[in-house]
């Protein structure tokens, strides 16, 4: 399976900021030989504060993602946050992707399997920042139950962190190996790793400074893909500015990551010691 980059702004701001990052970074992946999935979300529905920047909503949200499919011809990946979004979103994009918060409950996950039922079309489940990798079993179960299992190849799980203290996530490179005994494609979310949930009391803070090393870490283990949140302008960004990846510095961290991979593809896998 070719490597696949999930990227993208974390909210919709506009269409033509959407439309210039699918575009530069579709070519960057292209270059790279890297499977390029754009991702930004029409509602952020569990933003820190109420005044938060949502997005534009499900109507005009989802026309803008159609229109990132049609005119850059890549596939696209947006949040679900409610059981009655998964079928419209569906009609408009490839991937569904369930958020960390979300990622147990059962309505939602059934929603989401029956609305890419007899597609190609994919789920991505974010592991909850207060599970175990074990406990994503469960998730799995659910899912297939509902029609949609791990052999399909379909059925993605990504690690994003797990809570540890106040306003910190930590990671935990044992998770991104127990996650794939799943049988599911693993993805690490890089950016999000280095989130501070709330951190800014009425927003998330981060430290994108260690976006780069936690990525080549999970490269180095062997992780089917990664995901990152970018952005032009990540410090003038209306959501999770702080732990965002500017988009003029992509290109360098995706060739030194596909370098890496090289490294340890041709190494081969060890599974035991």
């Amino acid at each position: 399976m070719s490597f696949r980059l999930i990227a993208g702004p974390c909210v919709i701001e506009n269409r033509d900021l959407v439309l210039t990052i699918a575009e530069q970074v579709s070519e960057l992946c292209r270059r790279l030989g890297i499977a390029y999935v754009f991702k930004a979300s029409f509602d952020k529905a569990n933003r820190s504060s109420g005044l938060s920047f949502r997005g534009p909503g499900p109507e005009e949200g989802l026309a803008i993602l159609a229109e990132v499919r049609e005119l850059i011809g890549v596939p696209v990946l947006t949040d679900i946050h409610e059981s009655h979004q998964a079928a419209s979103a569906a009609e408009a994009v490839d991937v569904l992707q369930i958020p960390a918060f979300l990622c147990r409950q059962t309505d939602l996950l059934e929603a989401a399997a029956r609305a890419v039922a007899g597609t190609e079309k994919c789920v991505n489940v974010k592991k909850g920042q207060f599970l175990a990798p074990w406990d994503m079993a469960q998730v799995v179960a659910k899912l297939a139950e509902s029609g949609l299992d791990a052999a399909s190849g379909r059925l993605w799980l990504t690690e994003r962190g797990s809570s540890f203290g106040y306003n910190t996530l930590v990671v935990d490179y044992r998770s991104l190996p127990q996650l794939q005994a799943t049988g599911c494609p693993v993805i690490f979310d890089a950016t999000h790793a280095v989130q501070q949930p709330g951190g800014r009391g009425t927003s998330s803070g981060g430290q994108r400074e260690f976006v780069a090393p936690l990525a080549r870490a999970a490269v180095a283990v062997g992780v089917d893909g990664l995901f990152m949140e970018v952005h032009p302008d990540p410090e003038q960004a209306l959501s999770d500015g702080p732990n965002m990846v500017p988009l003029h510095r992509l290109e360098a961290l995706l060739g030194q990551l596909m370098e890496l991979r090289q490294v340890v593809a041709g190494g081969g896998a060890v599974s035991t010691l």
